[in-house]
């Protein structure tokens, strides 16, 4: 039986992965977060990222590739970087511009 699939979310955006590459919120808003996991241990079974670089960006086509990013930190962990995300991502979209 070929089912339709659930997006993931989080905190009510969409999460795409490919990769090491997440992105966060949706290409149709002003802005989206990119997390890219620089670098990974071993836990048990399980990669574990140490290390996550996050980028708030722009969305808009006519903009070049290297003026996109708005703000940038790196966390030492996938739930840190998260956290921030959902944060800058919220607040930059609620900016009335």
């Amino acid at each position: 039986m070929a089912g339709k699939t659930e997006a993931l979310t989080y905190k009510g955006r969409p999460l795409r992965r490919k990769d090491n590459l997440i992105y966060y919120g949706s290409m149709a808003d002003k802005y989206v977060i990119m997390l890219q996991v620089l670098d990974s241990k071993k836990v048990k079974d399980l990669d574990v990222a140490t290390k996550v670089s996050v980028q708030l960006q722009l969305t808009a086509a006519d903009v070049k590739s290297r003026d996109r990013v708005v703000k940038k930190t790196e966390k030492d962990s996938l739930y840190a970087a998260m956290d921030v995300a959902a944060v800058w991502l919220e607040r930059a979209l609620s900016q009335r511009m």
